[in-house]
């Protein structure tokens, strides 16, 4: 199979729609398939398979906040990429992919479309993420530029797949699949002897992982941790990096006795940092799945979730004590506290939450998207022959 893959946001991994494009390029590539990458990231220039745009300047300045790149269009790339490909697969639903997919539609190519972006993603970058009538008009531009387009859309959970549907007013032709959890991801061995980092060792480690964006939250967590009862007995940990790195930083040390880590951990480094953790918290308003948490359950970490109707990573808890409302830090305080005073009922959701893991694995979700791009070609092909 020969498959182009239009990552035209890609950059580096600290983004779940960067790390869902590089892992099912890596999938795709062990099977032996023939990928090509199109994104404008200059690092990957010359590298085997790996199509490069030229960046885009005009708005740029949000996409650099987080450490992204935006391409321009250019006609000589997509063509020598995409002019003999079996199917052209669009991860973002952006202005490159809609230029590429008219173009890819003129030369008769099946396209599907990767759902990875929330409207909520962008207009909390404008100060317009409760702003309803941008979020649906953001969604109907999906649609009308890009989806419209598209023989399949992917969908990595049913809550989006639902939620956009609703508001284009159509049914797709949907493929909800998980982006999967990487087998790394694992419980620590009873028989292991963790290696705590100094900063860990006599406190309750509560763990973030991903960016440090406004609509992640964080500061809900920061609040919910100062009005805790153990509040200096509280380490937070953010795993990741994002334009709030500097405000997070700046109210934990005037509000906080044990400052918070900040930092970008490498996938090894990270696998420690969660099994050596206590409970992990996810404050965010918005998300369509929300890989962060679900690799740290498949460690066995608890999650405290926000119930917010905007984020599909509230359907992951299996109790009550894993939910609180969402944006309220004195209900998030009043979770920590109660999970802090009850370890044996912490450890026996652990292992709950390790059990119901095991439908992400990512090999499994990897193969369903490959079977997705098989099965589109074919029904082309068969169309074409009639």
């Amino acid at each position: 199979m020969k498959i182009a893959i239009i990552c035209e946001v890609l950059g580096r991994a600290n983004n779940g729609t960067t790390i869902a494009a590089l892992n099912l390029i890596d999938f795709l590539k062990s099977k032996g398939h023939d990928v090509r990458v199109i994104c404008p990231d200059e690092d990957k220039r010359g590298l085997p398979g790996y199509y490069i745009l030229p960046k885009a300047k005009f708005v740029n300045w949000i996409f650099r906040k987080n450490n992204l790149n935006l391409a321009m269009f250019d006609e000589k790339v997509v063509y020598e990429a995409i002019y003999d490909a079996d199917i052209v697969h669009c991860m973002i639903a952006l202005f490159i992919s809609r230029t590429a997919t008219k173009y890819a539609a003129s030369l008769g190519i099946p396209i599907t479309g990767g759902f990875h972006a929330q409207s909520q993603n962008f207009a909390s970058q404008v100060g317009m993420l409760h702003c309803k009538a941008f979020n649906r008009w953001a969604y109907h531009w999906y649609d009308g530029n890009v989806f419209c387009r598209a023989q399949a859309i992917h969908y990595p959970t049913q809550f989006i797949r639902d939620v956009f549907e609703k508001v284009v007013n159509r049914k797709t032709n949907g493929y909800v699949i998980s982006n999967g959890v990487n087998d790394i991801f694992v419980p620590a061995a009873e028989d292991t002897v963790l290696k705590k980092p100094e900063y860990m060792k006599g406190k309750f480690t509560i763990l973030f992982t991903g960016r440090l964006a406004k609509e992640k939250s964080h500061f809900t967590l920061l609040r919910a941790v100062r009005k805790s009862k153990y509040c200096d007995k509280i380490q937070l940990v953010f795993a990741g990096d994002g334009p709030l790195h500097e405000k997070l930083t700046a109210w934990a040390a005037k509000n906080l006795p044990v400052q918070p880590v900040i930092n970008f951990f490498k996938r090894e480094e990270l696998v420690n940092i969660i099994q050596c953790s206590d409970l992990y918290c996810h404050p965010a308003e918005a998300e369509i799945e929300a890989i962060a948490c679900l690799e740290a359950i498949s460690c066995g970490l608890v999650p405290l979730i926000a119930d917010s109707p905007d984020c599909a990573t509230r359907l992951f808890a299996l109790d009550g004590h894993c939910l609180f409302k969402v944006n309220d830090s004195d209900d998030l305080a009043r979770h920590i506290d109660w999970f802090i005073e009850h370890p044996a009922e912490k450890a026996a959701l652990s292992k709950r939450y390790v059990n119901e893991s095991r439908r992400f694995n990512q090999k499994e979700c990897m193969e369903q998207m490959e079977q997705m791009f098989l099965t589109e070609i074919e029904k082309s092909r068969k169309s074409t022959t009639r």
